[in-house]
């Protein structure tokens, strides 16, 4: 039996000794798209910094395992090496730095010496046509007066040269002129239509249901008060929309969920 997949299993955590999560069980499958919706406060950010291994966030319990490797006891760095990608909701500036340095150096620290200059030159070069961005990117330091589709763009480039096996994108629709929206989701259909980025698992965590027109998503699960309270198909999404979180919240308080 395959152990391929991000396996949540029972999850809790905690910031500043406060329960947040509270037993999250979740599989996102390699090429498959979940999304992960919720009111504001359900945990769902919380969710992805803690997978991604972030300080502020004390694990409880449970674990997370990468195609069978438990990644919770490893280092920030190492579970980037291991496969995980989180795309953050407000990506920071870093004046000084170019995109093409800072994408050079985080693809050697998650596969060094894998590729000398020439070839990964070529690499971002063809990442650049896939996702139809203009390579003037390159010598623009990080986010430094980007405007918020930028930013998410440039998050879709560091993924599609660091090729992980799971890509968290956490509120990647926040912000975002429906342009920009639409071009975010070009940008992931792209990359995953190519043979690099046909098996990377997606879980895209998002309040309100608007980047899902973009990007398809095969399974939704809905989160309130640090659990998953519904989960289901495309449709579940679509209600979302509909009635927003009040009709999920009354029937799993009613049981029906």
């Amino acid at each position: 039996m395959s152990n391929r997949g991000l396996v949540i299993s029972g999850l809790r955590a905690s910031v500043e000794e406060k329960e947040i999560l509270k037993g999250i069980d979740l599989v996102v499958e390699p090429g498959k798209v979940h999304a992960l919706m919720g009111p504001n406060g359900s945990g769902k950010s919380t969710l992805a910094f803690s997978m991604a291994g972030h300080p502020n966030y004390k694990i409880e319990g449970g674990s997370v395992t990468l195609d069978g490797t438990e990644i919770l006891d490893l280092s920030p760095d190492k579970r980037a090496r291991a496969g995980l990608f989180l795309s953050f909701q407000y990506p920071a500036a870093i004046p000084g730095v170019s995109v093409a340095n800072f994408i050079r150096t985080a693809r050697m620290a998650v596969n060094p010496d894998d590729l000398p200059p020439a070839k990964f030159r070529k690499l971002i070069y063809d990442k650049l046509d896939v996702l139809d961005m203009d390579a003037a990117f390159l010598s623009r330091y990080v986010n430094d007066g980007f405007s918020g589709g930028e930013k998410k763009r440039l998050e879709m480039l560091q993924l599609a040269i660091l090729n992980p096996k799971y890509a968290v994108l956490d509120e990647t629709d926040s912000g975002l002129d429906v342009d920009a929206l639409q071009a975010v989701g070009r940008s992931i259909e792209a990359m995953r239509a190519t043979d690099e980025g046909r098996d990377c698992g997606f879980l895209i965590i998002t309040h309100y249901p608007r980047i899902l027109r973009h990007v398809p998503a095969d399974v939704v699960h809905i989160m309130m008060d640090g659990r998953i309270v519904k989960t289901g198909g495309p449709d579940l999404a679509e209600r979302v929309e509909r009635e927003g979180y009040d009709g999920i919240r009354e029937e799993v308080v009613g049981g029906v969920a």
